[in-house]
């Protein structure tokens, strides 16, 4: 039905729009007029063409204006022009022959003005990797870094970039056949990536150099500094500049990707599953409530947010097969004689994905790490990290920063995922190096 509106209203309206102000009239003239916009009906100053269209809108009253202005024309829902799109080849010629240029997303007012702009849809995975990132930025250099700083952004893409490279195929042949490491490739920026992370890196250690304090070390570069300059004399130095900088490269490298790829695959898991979320916010409210910071204090009374994380990293087997170890020397095992120097690949997914300990393994699902009582139940079966002497070294670090930025995250937000959580695909894209979620968006709405 049309916008019911007494003749008396509109022609007060109208009598407006004869009376409007020299500026009025203007205004609506130039947005009617900038950039060539289509033709359309006539729009009053203010109102536009709002008494023109049925409310609700529907596709009859614009079937109405084609008639006249053709499948393309303009019409004015308040002061602003709006494009109207009809038919068949008016679409497909817009959004599929032009779609990255017709794929901006509008915003209510209504939405804007109660959110502040909070809840936006974004990808979450650069903020996820600055967090890391900066956490061990701090530990290293004992410095934080601002999320707007270029140098900064500049040194995350770079890790981003690097994992790109590691993971596509011609790496991965490349490393079956050293050989063809002679022609040209992606791992030719590789290595000049790595220039640049050195670069930075060794800006960083010098800036360091001129406050180190000898008789008191601050972060991870002091250390090593001092252990550079008690070991100088030692002809089998293992403590040298260039050791330094590619150790300090390594763990930016290893903290960065796995624990952001971690805990993006891990609110994918929990758009998946708001039931999930919604356990660990009352377990969040009840341990913590909403005063205070989440601590590391906090997680030994909150078994099932711990669950979660270990189920998250248990199911989405980050890292199937890790990158091959080799003996160290001859060995026997199981009947076979190794020689020194076999390369070994571990398969961690045949371990945590055995059925015996975890009942239907395919399955995302926290009680495979609670309890009767819903106490946290540990499980040797829990190789995330892997096993043994070449364990990560990060293993301790990346715990503490999930279960902190998981807790921060849930405490202060709502995740909305922006399709129904039911036709969310949480398999994994596969890499042949590392199972990594695909790309989604989702709305971080304050709580």
């Amino acid at each position: 039905m049309r916008l019911d509106v007494s003749a008396g209203l509109q022609n007060m309206l109208e009598e407006v729009g004869s009376n409007a102000s020299e500026g009025e009239i203007e205004l609506v003239s130039k947005h009617h007029n900038k950039g060539k916009l289509p033709p359309g009906p006539s729009p009053l100053p203010i109102v536009g063409n709002i008494l023109q269209i049925d409310v609700p809108f529907s596709n009859y009253s614009l079937m109405n204006f084609t008639e006249k202005y053709g499948p393309v024309f303009t019409v004015y829902l308040g002061m602003k022009p709006t494009l109207v799109l009809h038919g068949y080849e008016a679409l497909k010629e817009a959004l599929i022959g032009q779609g990255d240029k017709f794929s901006g997303k509008m915003q209510s007012p209504l939405l804007s003005k109660e959110s502040q702009g909070l809840g936006t849809p974004c990808d979450p995975s650069f903020l996820l990797a600055c967090v890391p990132c900066n956490v061990i930025s701090a530990v290293i250099f004992q410095h934080w870094f601002d999320y707007n700083d270029e140098t900064f952004i500049g040194f995350m893409k770079n890790f981003q970039r690097i994992i790109e490279i590691l993971t596509s195929p011609w790496i991965q042949l490349c490393s079956a056949y050293p050989v063809f490491y002679c022609l040209p490739g992606s791992h030719n920026e590789y290595f000049k990536i790595l220039t640049e992370i050195k670069v930075f890196i060794l800006k960083e250690i010098k800036r360091l150099q001129k406050s180190l304090n000898l008789s008191n070390p601050q972060d991870f570069i002091d250390y090593f500094l001092i252990k550079i300059e008690k070991e100088k004399h030692n002809k089998k130095l293992e403590y040298s500049m260039d050791n330094m900088i590619a150790t300090t490269s390594d763990l930016f490298h290893a903290e960065t990707e796995t624990t952001s790829s971690t805990m993006k695959y891990g609110l994918f898991l929990l758009l998946k599953h708001p039931e999930v979320t919604a356990k660990i916010q009352e377990e969040i409210a009840r341990v913590i409530g909403s005063h205070r910071s989440p601590g590391m204090q906090d997680k030994s009374h909150m078994p099932y947010t711990d669950a979660v994380w270990h189920e998250i990293q248990r199911y989405i087997d980050l890292i199937p097969i890790p990158w091959p170890r080799k003996t160290t020397q001859d060995v026997q095992f199981r009947g076979y004689h190794i020689p020194k120097g076999t390369s070994i690949m571990t398969c961690l997914m045949s371990v945590l994905n055995d059925n015996k300990e975890f009942p239907h393994p395919e399955k995302f699902d926290p009680s495979h790490f609670l309890g009767e009582r819903g106490n946290f139940k540990k499980s040797d079966y829990f190789m995330a990290f892997s096993a043994g002497k070449r364990t990560c070294i990060r293993e301790g670090l990346a715990r503490m920063e999930m279960f902190l930025i998981l807790t921060n995250i849930l405490q202060h937000f709502t995740l909305k995922p922006l399709v129904n959580p039911e036709d969310i695909d949480t398999t994994p894209v596969q890499t042949g190096l590392l199972s990594l979620p695909p790309s989604y968006e989702l709305c971080f709405i304050p709580r």
